[in-house]
């Protein structure tokens, strides 16, 4: 039957509403009547049994084509299934290369990696190295305690009564634009030398400590200087410390006072803007320094609140979160005569990054209006910490409240909610400059075992904010030993070039006493912590015995990996924890949140579960069956996981024989050795070696072709048992050379790849082995040398038959430009081997089609010719079937991957986009694929995404709107810290610092932080074979622009084969599929909090204490004015000049509070 030509206004036969453009060859006849719709339509999708589509297909009368027939599709697919298992048979070598492992059976082992064994191997060697940290960690707090209640106090000290290193002082003393106004001469600063050590990609001296301390701290006061004294003891205790343990890293006492004390000396990592480093204020030390905290923050937004009172309650509250760490819940909100949140949480949520995020965006919306109300703040805060229905800190209890003043003690909201227990503290604020009572909001404090605090200005909101976690460590000090017990933090980017570590904390507790009898001192001195590189834990995971889809991971109590593959975030904020929730380093699903529950619990467990997983390029999704065991690590928070597919219970362990290893010569006389040699490569095909550490002495390089020199060269050096060697991967890597060259000489040598239109053949092993044949086809090779690391190996292995991977559309040449250059199609496949009742996938082999010549053949296999040279014509009174070859020009015939990826087309102006999502070629066509089923869609979160940092825009219509300084702006313009002055030049101030000060000099934020690339949220899609096995034919309804079209999976690929009449009109577009990676604000974290993930905090909890005294409870914080200072920004701003930004004025920090 055959597609007659229709005339205008003539109807085709078939369903109703179906009429759809001439399918044939030769000019287009006129369309049907179209839909009155003034939009693209929407299609519909309408599957139809082969019979019923029949009359769709074809209709009597004249010659033309018709659309192919659902059982000569299927022939074409069984004739692709053929050439493509015919092609890897000959080519790919599984078998051959079965046969040559059993011909070589005396040379390996097969060793079976037991999961339980495993994994608690490896967590009793992490807990041994951390034990040895421990130690140290206390040997540091007993003489740190011990030095202070040794010291004297002195009043009269001087700066040049002590010498120490200040780490920051070289960076002071090469910057020829900074002036220390305050100081004066640096005559108390040690100069040193330093040597580059790799433990700490640094340069160190191992003979002394370094000192930090806060640019907004004044070096010269009478407690920093008597804190230099007393600290400096224990410099020998750190160099004993190392002494018993060479492995040890930084070792660091952070102080209550703001004095970071480390070893060994390095110089401070000083940022090109300003250094606002305080160790108060790092994730560690907040950990260390007091229990969870459960905490609502309740700001005064009544009328009199306003202007800069206003701003600086915003930072201060937004200072104030960053405070807290993800063992904490808080939740905001304003108040003036109703209390009401700031965001759109309604109780307590946990305070990690993304929560507080929310919390600082929605602060900078609060709005001054209105009267003061302390009791609708009070209230609405009891009411959250009373709410026992969400999960919570469940240790310290506060509200901490900013207001400008007032008169109302609010008595009957204290007695009612607080009294006579006085469970949760209260921390007042009193926040700007006026004239108000502030016995109220001290009263408020002290009679509810809190603190008062005063936030005149900018300068005093970094200290006052913080200080209240040494009222939090009253209850810790007074439990003496009890409270000594070492915590480990979260993941965290290590100030000092570390990369990733966590730190053991244990607090150092006041032991003096102020007389005979008199009671104990209840203040905390600071925080001892003793860092961990990641890399250190890494090195005691088994990984290549594993295979390249197993791996070892590591959780803490919230359920973030310290240990994971998927661990890798692209920017470094220092300011906060890595927070990466094991449910976001995986696909998550109902099977590894159970296995995460019982983690966090402390349970040992193992489970088997299908799941899904990414592959390694991210364009992929694989559903896969894994199994999970686990088991807690003793002494710490932190539990450990081992994952293994099946096929990785046995792997290979090289055993060369006797014979060989009397030979006491270098490896490089070694039988197989000499297919290593670049020399051997033109016969061989070329080598390309996983870059692992085969050796200590080995230099590593990114060029694989320099590391395969340098391990030559050093082979030639060592013997086949050196100790400095790793016998399992030297010789694996021996192995499995003369296994792939064996490969090169049974099975590539003879065989004429340019017959197949075949650019390469190769193998990869697990040994680490890359060959590829012939030598000429490496210049092209773009794959990793590293096979694990390979996305086609690892998904090779965990898929059955042939997996194709067209190249990334970045790597393809245009047309016109295929002429002189090639393009590769990587198909590869896992070679299975079974020894007796042991299965192992220890090899991957696979071709590398030539793009154009294949897109031809594939016209070929998908055509009706009967004559390899003679494609099929269609007379003149016959009716023919259209094909992929002769009827390219009016029907679309390609091979998409189980990416949803183009592999194949038989359209030559589409072979440039091989490579790039379907969607993008035909979006009508792969919007009918996914919704037919034949695709499932996988949308997921990178929370560990690096983007450019947005430029701020002006805000409404003035020349730079309401800009709102930050904390580095002040101190980088030497923030005056008098509070007289502040008063007298408000007013003026206003006006001339927004348009002069507070615009940042170009010159000198580049290159600083703020203009590099920054975390943020990246949403992933994936696009994966869906349940649809079958071969049918289905209708994108589009009125006048449907279209048939036919796919089929091919049996043993992962390719989609699809025949489709081509679009003739535009009027069938529908939305494109996307898979592109595009940024996002991730998951509604408004929605998120209502279903929290199970966490639990630590086990210890210290919030009160009998004994605990609270008579000290604030008084006003005491800024004294430089005179200096004070004259001169008198004089500017009577003058109506800019200052100067270059001289740093520093805060004069008054006697700490407690």
């Amino acid at each position: 039957m055959a597609v007659p030509a229709r005339t205008c206004g003539a109807s085709r036969p078939g369903p109703a509403r179906i009429a759809r453009p001439w399918p044939g060859r030769g000019p287009r006849p006129c369309p049907g009547p179209r839909r009155p719709e003034s939009g693209p339509l929407r299609p519909r999708l309408l599957l139809l049994p082969p019979l019923l589509l029949l009359p769709l297909l074809a209709a009597p009368g004249a010659s033309a084509y018709s659309f192919p027939q659902q059982h000569t599709m299927q022939h074409w697919a069984r004739r692709l299934e053929q050439e493509i298992d015919g092609v890897m048979r000959i080519f790919g070598g599984v078998q051959q290369l079965r046969e040559i492992y059993k011909d070589n059976r005396n040379l390996f082992e097969v060793q079976e990696n037991e999961p339980q064994k495993l994994v608690e191997k490896v967590a009793g060697d992490i807990e041994n190295l951390l034990d040895r940290k421990v130690q140290a960690l206390k040997r540091l707090a007993d003489a740190a305690e011990n030095f202070q209640k040794a010291h004297h106090w002195q009043d009269n000290i001087k700066e040049e009564d002590i010498m120490y290193y200040d780490a920051k002082a070289d960076a002071e003393l090469d910057d020829p634009e900074t002036e220390d106004m305050e100081r004066g001469s640096k005559t108390s600063t040690l100069r040193l030398d330093f040597m580059e050590d790799p433990n700490f990609k640094n340069k160190v001296n191992y003979s002394y400590t370094a000192v930090q301390i806060p640019t907004d701290i004044y070096k010269g006061s009478t407690i920093i200087l008597n804190e230099l004294n007393w600290t400096e003891a224990l410099e020998n205790v750190f160099i004993e410390n190392r002494r018993q343990d060479p492995t040890l890293l930084w070792q660091v006492f952070g102080s209550a006072t703001g004095v970071t004390r480390y070893y060994p000396a390095t110089p401070w990592r000083a940022p090109k803007k300003i250094d606002l480093y305080d160790v108060r204020r790092r994730p560690w030390y907040i950990q260390g320094a007091s229990s969870p905290k459960d905490m609502v923050i309740i700001v005064d937004v009544s009328g009199s609140v306003s202007g800069l009172t206003l701003k600086l309650m915003k930072t201060s509250v937004c200072e104030m979160l960053d405070t807290l760490s993800d063992d904490d819940y808080v939740n905001v909100a304003s108040f003036n005569e109703k209390a009401q949140p700031v965001s759109c949480f309604t109780h307590l949520v946990q305070a990690n990054v993304r929560n507080k995020k929310v919390f600082k965006e929605a602060v900078q919306g609060m709005v001054a209006k209105g009267t003061t109300g302390y009791k609708a703040g009070f209230e609405y805060a009891f009411d959250q910490l009373q709410n026992s229905n969400i999960t919570r800190a469940n240790c310290n209890k506060m509200i901490m409240m900013f207001t400008d003043g007032g008169e109302d003690r609010v008595q009957d909201v204290f007695e009612k909610y607080n009294w006579p227990n006085r469970t949760v503290r209260v921390f007042t604020f009193s926040v700007g400059q006026h004239n108000y009572d502030v016995t109220p909001l001290q009263w408020m404090a002290c009679t509810n075992k809190g603190y008062y605090f005063e936030i005149p200005s900018i300068g005093a909101i970094r200290i006052n904010t913080q200080e209240y976690l040494d009222v939090l460590g009253r209850p810790m000090v007074l439990a003496g030993k009890e409270a000594k017990q070492v915590q480990w933090t979260n993941v965290y980017e290590d100030a000092l070039g570390l990369g990733l570590v966590v730190t053991g904390t244990l607090p150092v507790f006041n032991l003096t006493q102020d007389g005979p009898g008199e009671k104990k001192n209840q203040l905390i001195l600071g925080v001892m912590g003793i860092d961990v590189a990641l890399n250190d834990i890494k090195r005691l995971t088994p990984n290549y015995t594993l295979g390249a889809n197993g791996y070892v991971f590591a959780i803490d109590l919230n359920g973030y990996v310290l240990l994971h593959p998927n661990l890798k975030p692209q920017t470094i904020n220092f300011r906060e924890p890595v927070t990466l929730d094991f449910l976001d380093a995986e696909l998550e699903d109902e099977n590894k949140e159970e296995i995460r529950r019982s983690m966090i619990d402390g349970n040992k467990g193992h489970k088997q579960i299908k799941t899904l997983v990414k592959s390694l390029d991210e364009r992929y999704i694989d559903e896969v069956i894994r199994n999970y065991t686990w088991v807690p690590i003793r002494s710490t928070n932190y539990s450990l996981g081992l994952v293994l597919p099946p096929y990785s219970t046995f792997y290979l362990q090289a055993n060369l024989s006797d014979q060989i290893l009397q030979v006491k010569l270098p490896i490089s006389k070694l039988k197989d050795f000499e297919f290593l040699l670049p020399s051997s490569f033109e016969s061989e095909g070329h080598v390309f070696i996983a870059p692992r550490e085969y050796c200590k002495d080995l230099n590593a390089s990114d060029n694989n072709t320099e590391f395969l020199k340098n391990f030559i060269e050093l082979m030639e050096k060592v013997t086949p048992d050196s100790k400095q060697c790793n016998n399992f991967l030297l010789h694996n890597l021996i192995l499995d050379t003369g296994i792939t060259q064996q490969l090169v000489e049974r099975v590539w040598r003879d065989q004429d790849l340019n017959t197949y239109s075949l650019l390469a053949v190769f193998a990869a092993t697990d040994g680490g082995i890359t060959r590829v044949f012939p030598n000429k086809a490496a210049e092209d090779w773009t794959e990793n040398p590293e096979p694990f690391n390979a996305s086609f190996y690892r998904r090779s292995l965990d898929n059955h038959g042939y997996i194709f991977k067209p190249p990334h559309q970045d790597a393809l040449l245009r047309p016109l430009e295929l002429e002189n250059d090639t393009v590769g199609i990587l198909v590869s496949t896992a070679v299975e081997l079974s020894l007796g009742r042991r299965t192992l996938r220890p090899a991957v082999v696979g071709v590398k089609l030539d793009l154009e010549a294949w897109a031809e053949k594939f016209k070929v296999l998908a055509s009706n010719r009967t004559h390899q040279d003679q494609p099929q014509k269609c007379g003149p009174s016959s009716h023919c079937e259209m094909d992929c070859e002769v009827n390219n020009e009016d029907l679309l015939c390609v091979l998409i991957d189980d990416g949803g990826f183009l592999v194949l087309s038989n359209q030559n102006h589409q072979w440039d986009q091989v490579g790039r999502f379907f969607s993008e070629v035909d979006a009508n066509l792969m919007l009918a694929l996914y919704n037919n089923s034949f695709y499932t869609r996988k949308e997921s979160y990178d929370y560990q995404a690096a983007c450019a940092p947005q430029p701020p825009g002006n805000l409404g219509a003035a020349p730079r709107g309401v800009f709102v300084p930050t904390i580095a702006d002040f101190l980088n313009l030497a923030w005056w810290t008098s509070a007289a002055a502040w008063s007298l030049f408000q007013q003026l101030l206003y006006g001339l610092i927004y348009h002069s000060w507070f615009q940042a000099d170009p010159a000198e934020a580049e290159g600083s932080p703020e203009t590099r690339e920054s975390s943020c949220v990246m949403k992933q899609t994936q696009y994966y074979f869906g349940s649809v096995n079958a071969s049918y034919n289905a209708i994108i309804d589009c009125g006048n622009c449907s279209r048939l079209f036919h796919a089929q999976r091919l049996t043993n690929t992962n390719l989609l084969f699809v025949v489709a009449e081509k679009p003739l009109c535009s009027q069938c577009e529908a939305g494109r599929l996307l898979q592109k990676e595009t940024h996002s604000d991730g998951p509604e974290q408004c929605e998120l909090v209502q279903r929290p993930r199970y966490r639990r905090g630590p086990h210890i909890c210290f919030d009160y204490n009998a004994t605990e005294d609270t008579s000290d409870c604030g008084r006003g914080a005491s800024f004294p004015p430089s005179l200096g200072v004070l004259v001169s920004l008198q004089l500017l701003l009577l003058l109506g000049l800019p200052p100067r930004p270059q001289p740093q004025v520093r805060a004069l920090v008054a006697s700490r509070h407690l």
